[in-house]
């Protein structure tokens, strides 16, 4: 079987919404609301997710950073996705988006009408995305209840590895920082990967003018973490003496 089939993450399509608003929009909207359930930005009773065109067109490759911009775009005209400014500081222009899930359970999208010819009508699209999660149903509110179950995350442990490797003073309580190895270590990775991306990238990096000015957090961390994970360590040659020719 071809490695193409099982290696990446699938993107989900559900299919009554990509007739109601287009293939773009229903793919991008999936992958927001994918990002939505695993935020712990909570603004205005509603979860937010924040992330450049830069990284959305990293998650979805197969059309332009320009496409993926106004597909975003249409789906903030068409009113379904909120986007706001939350950053502390005016020089960060980072947009926070969330979806407008009341308003997207108006279009009706389930369509029980509508199915798929491969399933010779055996299954309906209403189905189909109820077996998923429906991008209908509104994230529940965070309790009381809900938020003392909390997951322990070494953020400590795991910056000042990165600090004795690099001879860096991140802080481990830095909001940015702490975000960043959150959502990683939500997406399944653990103490142990993050010490082995620290490890690799420190060999490959901190002897070098250019290339060690990015051990840090917002870089091993970010979206490219899972491909510095799974590159082969930098192996140095050792130049033996016979290898010279002097007399050439």
């Amino acid at each position: 079987m071809s490695r193409l089939l099982i290696e990446e993450h699938p993107v989900l399509i559900i299919p009554s919404l990509a007739v109601k608003l287009g293939i773009r929009e229903a793919v991008v909207l999936q992958q927001m609301h994918y990002w939505i359930v695993k935020s712990t930005h909570i603004r205005e009773k509603r979860k937010w997710v924040y992330n450049t065109y830069k990284d959305w067109h990293e998650q979805l490759p197969f059309w332009s950073e320009r496409s993926i911009r106004h597909t975003i775009y249409s789906l903030e005209k068409k009113g379904l996705l909120r986007s706001a400014m939350f950053n502390k500081s005016r020089m960060d222009q980072t947009k926070w988006y969330t979806i407008d899930y009341e308003k997207l359970a108006k279009l009706d999208i389930q369509d029980p009408q509508v199915q798929s010819p491969a399933l010779h009508g055996q299954m309906s699209w209403q189905r189909l995305a109820d077996e998923e999660v429906s991008l209908t149903k509104p994230i529940p509110e965070i309790t009381t209840e809900t938020t003392t179950k909390k997951i322990h995350i070494p953020f400590s442990e795991i910056v000042e590895y990165l600090n004795s490797k690099t001879g860096s003073a991140y802080k481990p309580s830095t909001k940015r920082t702490r975000d960043l190895i959150r959502a990683r270590w939500n997406e399944g990775f653990t103490l142990k990967d993050m010490k082995k991306v620290i490890d690799l990238k420190t060999a490959e990096w901190l002897h070098n003018p250019y290339w060690r000015k990015y051990l840090r957090p917002e870089t091993l961390f970010g979206t490219k973490f899972e491909s510095y994970l799974n590159q082969k360590p930098t192996v140095k040659r050792v130049w033996r003496e016979e290898e010279f020719n002097l007399d050439d």
